[in-house]
C-alpha cells in the first residue's frame, strides 16, 4: 500500500479533500507516513453512510454481528507483528507495549465483545393498585437494550490500538454504527482496524474513519445531524467543547476524561509493592496515560523511605528507542508535549518542590525524550500537584493522620483512579470508600477488564469496560403489558 493513507468512507477507500500530513515517529523523528486529511464535508458524508447502514446493521442478529467482531480479532491477530511495529513507530511505545497493551489488548476487546450477551431482562411483575385497567392490575415488564444509532467514537493518541477497540467493538457488538476520528499524531493503526472489519465482513458504512491535524475535523464529527452519542477520549477542556456541542441536540456521551491518580501510601504498607506500581507511571507509555498514579500522598513514617526507593527506581530505567529489547521508558508522543513536560518540571522548582530524580533531557541525537522525573516535598496547592502533567513525572506530598492523607486525594479536580497501599486491608478498602474516584487500587496498580471504568469530577461521563460498556453504547427501553 502507498505510505499515503485514504480516508474510509461507506466501504470506500477515498481520497482526503485536504490532502496528507506528516505521522513522525517520536523516536527517530523520520516521516512513518503520511495521514489523510478529511474535510467537513467528508466528515459530514461518513456521519451520514453510518446513519444508511445503521438500520441494516442493526436489524442484523447479535450473533451474525459478534461473528464479524471473532472473524475481525483473528485479522488482528494474524498480523500482529507489523500492526504492532507501525503502532510502535506511530506513538513511541517499547515493541512489548505496542505487542501486548496496544494490539494484544485490542484483539482482546473485539474477541470479548463477540461474546453475544442478553439484551432483555425480564422484571417481576408489579401489581399496581390503580390505572387504566382498573385496581390492583398485575403488569408485566421487560427492560430491553437498544442501539443508540451513529456513535463517533474520538481516540486518544496514547494507544492507537485499544482506546478504539474499547469504543468500536461493544458499539458495534450492539448494533450501532461508527465514525471513527483518530487521534491526530498516530492515526494510521485505526486505518488497519478498519482494514481487518472490512476483511471480517463488516458491511459498508459500520466502520469509517476520518482523520485530520485540524481541529474542524474532529468538530464536524461531532456536530453532524447524523450523529447520536459521541465517545471521546482525551482532555478534559476538550472534552468539555464537546459536551456543549452535544448538549445543545442531546447527542449521548461517554466521556474519558483526565485524571490526576492520588496514591496513598500508608505507613505499613509493602514499600516495594507500592515503588513498583507507582513506578508505571514512568514506564507505562512514558507517564502519557490518564490512569498513573502521578500524585503519590505518602504517610510521615514511610515518605523518607519512600521518596529515596523511588528515586532509585526512576534511575534504574533504561531510557531510548523503544525498539530495542533493553528499554523501558521510550519517547513522549512529540516535541511540542516533551516540551510542555518539561516546562511543569521547572515551574516545579520555582514552587519549591525538590527534584530528587530526572529533571534533565536524556542525551540523544534524536527523539522526544524526557527523564522519569521525581518531585519530593510537594504541596497541596502547587500546580505539578494539582493539574495533569501527562509524562513520566511524579509528585511525593507528604500527610500525618488518616483522615488528611484521604482530604488530600480528594483535593482535586480528577477523579479518575486513585491507589491505596496498606498492610492492614480492612483500612485499605475502608479508605478506597471514601475515595471520590471512579476506580481504586487496592496494594496494585492492575485492573479487571470487566469492572466499571470510568471517572468522577471532571474525569469524565459514563462508564464502560465489560457488560458495562454494552450500557453505555445502547438506551434502556421498558416494554410494559397487562399480566
Amino acid at each position: 500500500m502507498s505510505d499515503r493513507q485514504r480516508l474510509f468512507v461507506g466501504g470506500a477507500w477515498t481520497e482526503p479533500d485536504g490532502g496528507h500530513y506528516e505521522i513522525v515517529d517520536p523516536a527517530s523523528e523520520e516521516t512513518v507516513g503520511w495521514a489523510p486529511q478529511a474535510s467537513r464535508e467528508q466528515v459530514h458524508a461518513a456521519c451520514a453512510a453510518a446513519r444508511e447502514a445503521f438500520g441494516p446493521w442493526s436489524r442484523t442478529a447479535p450473533e451474525e454481528r459478534a461473528a464479524v467482531l471473532a472473524r475481525a480479532a483473528d485479522v488482528m491477530r494474524r498480523n500482529l507483528v507489523p500492526y504492532a511495529d507501525l503502532a510502535r513507530a506511530e506513538s513511541g511505545a517499547t515493541t512489548g507495549t505496542a505487542r501486548g497493551m496496544q494490539v494484544g489488548v485490542a484483539v482482546a476487546r473485539f474477541s470479548r465483545y463477540a461474546r453475544v450477551e442478553p439484551a432483555e431482562v425480564p422484571l417481576p411483575p408489579q401489581i399496581n393498585e390503580a390505572g387504566p385497567f382498573g385496581p390492583a392490575a398485575v403488569m408485566g415488564a421487560l427492560a430491553v437494550r437498544q442501539p443508540v444509532g451513529v456513535v463517533t467514537c474520538i481516540t486518544s493518541y496514547n494507544n492507537p490500538w485499544a482506546n478504539p477497540a474499547g469504543k468500536v467493538a461493544p458499539a458495534l457488538a450492539m448494533g450501532n454504527t461508527v465514525v471513527v476520528k483518530p487521534a491526530p499524531q498516530d492515526p494510521l493503526s485505526v486505518y488497519r482496524m478498519a482494514e481487518a472489519l472490512q476483511e471480517a465482513g463488516a458491511p459498508p458504512g459500520v466502520v469509517n474513519v476520518v482523520s485530520g491535524s485540524r481541529p474542524e475535523v474532529g468538530e464536524a464529527a461531532v456536530d453532524s445531524p447524523d450523529v447520536d452519542m459521541v465517545s471521546f477520549t482525551g482532555s478534559t477542556a476538550v472534552g468539555q467543547r464537546i459536551a456543549e456541542v452535544c448538549g445543545r441536540s442531546m447527542k449521548r456521551q461517554l466521556m474519558e476524561l483526565g485524571g490526576k491518580g492520588a496514591a496513598l501510601v500508608f505507613d505499613d504498607a509493602d514499600v516495594d509493592a507500592a515503588v513498583a506500581g507507582i513506578g508505571t507511571t514512568f514506564s507505562f507509555y512514558s507517564g502519557q496515560i490518564c490512569t498513573a498514579p502521578t500524585r503519590v500522598i505518602a504517610q510521615r513514617g514511610v515518605y523518607d523511605r519512600l521518596v529515596t526507593r523511588l528515586a532509585a527506581y526512576a534511575r534504574r530505567l533504561p531510557v531510548g528507542d523503544p525498539r530495542e529489547r533493553a528499554t523501558v521508558v521510550g519517547p513522549v508522543i512529540s516535541a511540542t508535549h516533551r516540551d510542555r513536560i518539561e516546562s511543569y518540571v521547572e515551574l516545579g522548582r520555582k514552587e519549591g518542590a525538590r527534584v530528587v530524580a530526572g529533571g534533565e533531557r536524556p542525551r540523544s541525537d534524536r527523539g522526544f525524550y524526557v527523564a522519569p522525573t521525581l518531585l519530593a516535598d510537594c504541596g497541596p496547592d502547587m500546580r505539578v500537584v494539582r493539574e495533569e502533567i501527562f509524562g513520566p513525572v511524579v509528585v511525593v506530598v507528604p500527610f500525618d493522620e488518616e483522615d488528611e492523607g484521604i482530604a488530600l486525594a480528594n483535593d482535586s479536580d480528577y477523579g479518575l483512579i486513585d491507589y491505596v497501599w496498606s498492610g492492614d486491608v480492612a483500612r485499605a478498602f475502608r479508605v478506597a470508600r471514601q475515595l471520590r474516584a471512579g476506580g481504586v487500587g487496592v496494594n496494585t496498580v492492575g485492573r479487571n477488564m470487566e469492572a466499571p471504568f470510568g471517572g468522577f469530577k471532571k474525569s469524565g461521563v459514563g462508564r464502560d469496560v465489560g457488560s458495562y460498556a454494552l450500557h453505555a453504547y445502547s438506551e434502556l427501553q421498558a416494554i410494559v403489558w397487562p399480566g
